[in-house]
């Protein structure tokens, strides 16, 4: 059996980390400098990577136009393109358990978690192939004033896609499968703290022989993201972050009319109704705030009960997230790492130390792990009586940190779960399945959830109010990346005969 605490100590076998993948080759880049990419656990540098410049955004946004104007890629028919997906789906099979060890190593999730996720990504670029076949490419219509009418989606052209350090290789394929299927040309910016994904990415894409161009990989921070935002060139933007970055996205897109799509942030409820076994509850809402260390935006951080049954739920979930096993992310009895970053250690900490200052009472957790002088850990914390309108109930913390709210009733919870600026996810828990149907359909959320975080992302995902605009996931995904044309002409074309 092989023991996986060795796994860090692997070669990097990344084969170009001085290089950036710009029109279909490995290129310096224009500055001669490198960015260092720190191991969570240890706070070592495990390897450094090419560092993006203007200078190289600029031809990467240029090589991606070319691709988009000058070349037949827009113009396959979409099955063609989706062979393409369907051989990077067959490499990132065999490099899924190395792409796993980068995002552990990156970013604090477990291995066992890294190495089940990637191995769903394959599936996701499979499925955008095999929606070729049966999308609705063109709807042929009955004009008014023509013989011949039709409505054909065709590809809006360069898109920039900007992901970030949390899950950056199943986000960024869930902006790069679609986009690609429709005939888009793309810049992918990929996060500077964890590329190593995305980097195999761009090797597997010379490897399969996608065409120069059509997928263009970079790095670098908010610099070159911004000019790729504000870049004419640009036809749209696909963001994965913060809500305070993506309403900087939607001003600069909508200066000059450039489509985006806006995955966000959130600050999602966990609503326990009364006739639900709170232990369950429990049980269910500690195991999903493991993920990913906490490092989730869809993570059901506020946990609203009735006022009654508020104690024995605190209880509850202090004894099961608070005695969960913090360690290193590549033992396999531990169940949540270190989050990503030094910053992001500190940034939860504050907002523990805020929430004790206004007030929540801190039952479980709330300091570094006193037995792991090194790594960037925080403890699993449970906050009870927390006010909903208090700092940790209203902001995004990024961690492994759930908040306890009484509610008055039923139709109080409702109302709490509501009075938040975000949108994303929810969950009701409930024995009733009639209920939780009711409740589902007056939360204000893109995904609501029966009895535990649930999600399926080829049904589409995406979020209400400040939690995003637009939609990533299932035949719906496809749209953003196409422009609706309308056809009328005097005869029907040889093809629709």
């Amino acid at each position: 059996m092989t023991n996986l605490l060795t796994i860090r100590d692997t070669e990097i076998t990344l084969k170009h980390t001085d290089r950036l993948f710009i029109d279909g080759q490995w290129v310096a880049p224009a500055g001669g400098t490198s960015l260092g990419v720190t191991d969570s656990t240890t706070e070592e540098t495990f390897y450094r990577i090419a560092e993006t410049t203007p200078s190289d955004m600029d031809r990467a946004i240029a090589a991606a136009r070319r691709a988009f104007d000058d070349s037949p890629w827009p113009f396959l028919e979409p099955h063609q393109r989706g062979e393409y997906l369907r051989k990077i789906a067959a490499r990132l099979r065999e490099r899924a358990e190395e792409a796993g060890t980068y995002w552990t190593r990156q970013t604090g999730v477990t291995f066992g978690i890294a190495k089940h996720s990637i191995a769903r990504v394959p599936a996701l670029f499979d499925y955008y192939a095999d929606l070729a076949d049966s999308y609705p490419w063109v709807t042929l219509d009955n004009p008014e004033f023509a013989a011949f009418g039709a409505v054909v989606n065709e590809p809006v052209g360069v898109v920039g896609a900007i992901v970030p350090w949390n899950t950056p290789l199943s986000l960024a394929a869930y902006k790069i499968a679609p986009a690609l299927l429709a005939g888009c040309t793309v810049v992918l910016k990929a996060p500077p703290e964890a590329p190593g994904e995305l980097w195999i990415l761009a090797e597997i894409a010379e490897e399969i022989g996608l065409p120069a161009g059509v997928l263009n990989v970079v790095n670098g921070h908010r610099v070159v993201s911004d000019q790729l935002v504000r870049d004419p060139r640009v036809d749209k933007i696909a963001f994965t972050g913060s809500s305070a970055v993506g309403r900087q996205i939607a001003a600069a897109c909508g200066e000059r009319l450039a489509r985006y799509t806006l995955e966000l942030g959130g600050k999602s409820a966990a609503v326990v109704l009364d006739d639900y076994d709170l232990a369950a509850a429990a049980a269910a809402i500690s195991q999903q705030e493991c993920s990913i260390n906490g490092q989730v935006c869809m993570s059901l951080t506020r946990v609203i009960v009735s006022r009654h049954r508020h104690d024995e739920l605190v209880d509850a979930l202090a004894s099961t997230f608070g005695s969960v096993r913090v360690g290193d992310p590549f033992d396999p009895e531990t169940q949540i790492g270190p989050l990503a970053l030094a910053k992001q250690q500190n940034s939860v900490l504050g907002y523990i130390e805020k929430g004790v200052a206004e007030g929540a009472r801190l039952v479980a957790g709330g300091h570094r792990p006193a037995h792991l002088d090194r790594g960037f850990f925080v403890e699993p914390t449970v906050f009870a009586n927390v006010d909903n309108r208090s700092t940790i109930a209203q902001e995004e913390l990024f961690g492994p940190v759930l908040s306890v709210i009484p509610a008055d009733n039923e139709e109080h919870a409702i109302e709490l779960a509501n009075d938040t600026v975000y949108g994303l996810n929810n969950a009701v828990f409930t024995n009733d399945v009639d209920r939780a149907y009711q409740v589902a359909r007056r939360l204000r959320s893109g995904t609501v959830g029966h009895n535990g975080f649930k999600t399926d992302t080829r049904m589409g995902f995406g979020g209400f109010k400040q939690s995003g605009v637009g939609r990533e996931g299932g035949a719906q995904g496809v749209f953003p990346y196409l422009e609706s044309k309308t056809v009328l002409l005097d005869g029907t074309p040889t093809r629709f005969q």
